[in-house]
């Protein structure tokens, strides 16, 4: 059966602060526990004046304590930004904290540009390159390896699953030689999803964490009780990505009504392409795209994502896609379809 989890990017809306961002990212996680999601995750940033999760440990911890059971982790870490023994150590600390419900999913790319990549680790010489080595030594501390000649404390020994993340075909090759879980960024690069999927699954190679490979998609969800509400919730997204584009990244919009449609096509051709795997719509839009996505990818996870502005609508809009969820398991059960991999 797909599962179904929640991505956080912590959305600082305009007129607000970082803390109130912080409050409504621990809220909206108590929200999606008590709706019955699998995990949420918040994605690590960097210079960015809309986005609240830099600090993803810190800010998972906060989410932690605001949850009892759901699991949270990294959607993921750019761990070029980072010394992998500070990684270890911090998402040991977190498994120490909320044993049993952490994750640790891994980029290669800085989330950010190479000025603030500098900034985060002057050190760095190998960068992207180096990412495989860096994956492999993390390892090495959750495993407590004697060759590294100490002992990474606290981590050596909890159970912290790794994850790959991605957005092209490398992420997929890496992740199916290491015997990982695999997530696909389809939510923002949806470009080669179905080809990463199949690499990925051909040449999957078990692991000592995952017998069988197991993948996890992203996927846009603007969900209301109307299609005219959801058109407009969608459109504070629709400016953030356009701005993002012009060079103008900043503090998520209210929406604006019309918006979508006073763009020139370029835009639109832009959006098309970068939102292709979302819904905007009703319950039944939701089930629609959604059930012809798990056909077609055969994921075995979707992780959720879509910002919004207003923050009761934000939630219902979640309420909505477990609602749609609920009624394709129900589906799945009856016909005795895609059973997914086991995975935590």
């Amino acid at each position: 059966m797909t599962r179904f989890s929640v991505l956080d990017l912590v959305p600082v809306t305009e007129g607000s602060t970082p803390r109130e961002a912080l409050a409504r990212a621990a809220a909206f996680a108590a929200h999606a526990e008590a709706l019955g999601f699998h995990r949420y995750w918040v994605a690590e940033h960097h210079g960015m004046p809309g986005i609240a999760s830099a600090a993803t440990s810190v800010v998972l911890a906060h989410i932690g304590q605001a949850t009892s059971h759901i699991r949270i982790g990294a959607g993921g870490i750019m761990l070029p930004n980072h010394a992998p023994l500070l990684i270890a150590e911090q998402f040991g600390t977190l498994a120490a904290l909320f044993p049993g419900r952490i994750d640790l999913g891994l980029g290669r790319a800085p989330g950010s540009d190479q000025r603030v990549a500098h900034a985060m680790r002057r050190t760095l010489t190998g960068g992207p390159d180096e990412f495989p080595r860096d994956v492999m030594e993390l390892q090495a501390y959750f495993a407590g390896d004697a060759r590294l000649g100490f002992q990474a404390t606290p981590a050596a020994g909890e159970e912290v699953p790794l994850w790959i993340l991605g957005s092209s075909l490398y992420g997929a090759q890496l992740a199916a030689a290491l015997g990982l879980p695999y997530a696909f960024a389809s939510h923002f690069a949806p470009g080669v999803l179905d080809e990463a999927i199949a690499i990925y699954r051909r040449d999957f190679r078990p692991s000592a964490q995952l017998k069988y490979p197991y993948v996890m998609a992203g996927y846009n969800i603007f969900a209301a009780d109307t299609a005219e509400d959801a058109q407009l919730i969608a459109t504070s997204m629709q400016q953030a990505f356009v701005n993002l584009r012009t060079g103008r990244p900043g503090r998520l919009q209210p929406p604006v009504p019309g918006y979508y449609e006073s763009l020139p096509q370029q835009a639109r051709a832009m959006l098309a392409d970068v939102l292709s795997a979302s819904t905007i719509g009703t319950q039944a839009d939701m089930e629609r795209d959604l059930s012809t996505f798990i056909r077609r990818t055969q994921v075995d996870e979707i992780i959720l994502g879509g910002q919004i502005y207003d923050f009761e609508a934000r939630k219902r809009s979640l309420e909505i896609a477990m609602a749609a969820a609920t009624a394709l398991s129900g589906d799945a059960e009856a016909s005795g379809s895609h059973e997914a991999a086991t995975a935590q």
